[in-house]
């Protein structure tokens, strides 16, 4: 099933496999994408759905370095060169959406811009800056009800942008510990006011972004990332963890956005999500699904024949073999990634990963 069409709710997918997001840090120093990043998702245009590393919607957004950003004609500008190019190759490409929130340092922001969060407890972790190096995350503002309406309109208008770009939609990053996340999780999030305080509460900040990109670009190019059972940047599951998430889920389903994207990184040490509680949100939701979680060729194809699935996402295995999908399909050896170069500038361990010798183009038909 890995290598078979699927219909994403009116986008054609050439296979089954999706490239999962991960940051690389390869825009400038200004967080503009570069001709470099437009080869790197070129290369990987056989995946049937290619989805971004996490690009900010807003200024105060930009937590690490060199990440991208998608608020500025600039960056759409430059963003629409790897979009056209991914298009050339038959590909399809989602724009991931994070705002890194109190996952920041100020050293890693714009003049003007400054690092937020849903309450102003810092996060007691270092964030890289290449000025200084480690250093720990800044302390953020809290937002007010107020400003939180003004994040939610950034999020629509860099949707916005993602379509001026060339993009075939977005997905708005609520895992892994930033922004949304810090609303969702109550290990994190402990306000008392309409943004906390309960399940309705924690839910509501997630629930408006997702509204108003719907609004702003339509529901069958809005998708979304949820990581329950994750740690990443200090959440952790919580009594409530379960309820919380499902009711999320069944009003995401409600609002018929085009897919829900649930990440599993038991494979990397986090807590194992309970088979049940990963039903109960693909039933939840009843939309596409997409399933993540260190897959291989054998457990990618298990997760779609027993339909836990509709879509499976691969992250490093992608990284290191930008042609992973012919790969899959001849049966042929894999690349190994090297960690050393996730993160750093230049085409080391990026685009220099060498493809097997055959044609990718033939994959699929």
């Amino acid at each position: 099933m890995l290598f078979e069409h699927f219909d994403l709710r009116g986008l054609p997918l050439k296979n089954r496999m999706v490239m999962a997001p991960m940051t690389r840090n390869r825009a400038t120093a200004a967080h503009v994408p570069t001709p470099l990043m437009r080869v790197y998702y070129e290369q990987r245009a056989s995946f049937g759905l290619i989805v971004t590393e996490g690009t900010s919607p807003s200024a105060d957004g930009l937590g690490y370095a060199r990440i991208p950003g998608l608020f500025s004609a600039e960056q759409v500008a430059a963003w629409r060169l790897v979009t056209d190019a991914v298009h050339a190759e038959g590909g399809r490409i989602f724009a991931q959406l994070m705002h890194c929130g109190r996952a920041s340092h100020v050293l890693n922001l714009p003049a003007g811009a400054r690092v937020v969060g849903p309450t102003s407890t810092p996060l007691a972790e270092t964030i890289f800056t290449d000025e200084s190096g480690p250093q720990l995350a800044s302390p953020p503002h809290a937002l007010t009800e107020t400003e939180i309406a003004l994040v939610v309109a950034e999020y629509a208008h860099a949707a916005r942008c993602a379509m001026d770009a060339g993009f075939d939609g977005v997905e708005l990053h609520a895992a892994n510990g930033y922004l949304i996340e810090q609303f969702l999780n109550a290990n994190v999030n402990t306000r008392s006011d309409r943004y906390g305080g309960s399940i309705d509460g924690r839910n509501r900040f997630a629930l408006e972004v997702v509204r108003a990109v719907r609004t702003a670009i339509g529901a069958t190019r809005t998708g979304i990332r949820i990581s329950p059972y994750g740690t990443f940047n200090a959440t952790g599951a919580f009594p409530e963890v379960e309820a919380q998430f499902l009711a999320l889920v069944t009003s995401l389903g409600a609002l018929g956005i085009v897919y829900l994207h649930l990440v599993d990184h038991s494979s990397m040490g986090a807590p194992t999500i309970p088979a049940s509680f990963k039903l109960a949100l693909r039933r939840a939701f009843r939309g596409v699904f997409i399933g993540s979680g260190g897959l291989d060729h054998t457990t990618g194809e298990a997760m779609l024949t027993s339909r836990a699935a509709d879509l499976v996402a691969f992250g490093r295995a992608a990284l290191a073999n930008p042609d992973l999908p012919a790969r899959f399909e001849h049966d042929l050896p894999l690349n190994a990634p090297d960690a050393a170069t996730f993160y750093t500038p230049g085409e080391q361990g990026y685009t220099d990963y060498p493809c097997a010798d055959m044609p990718v183009a033939t994959l699929g038909g």
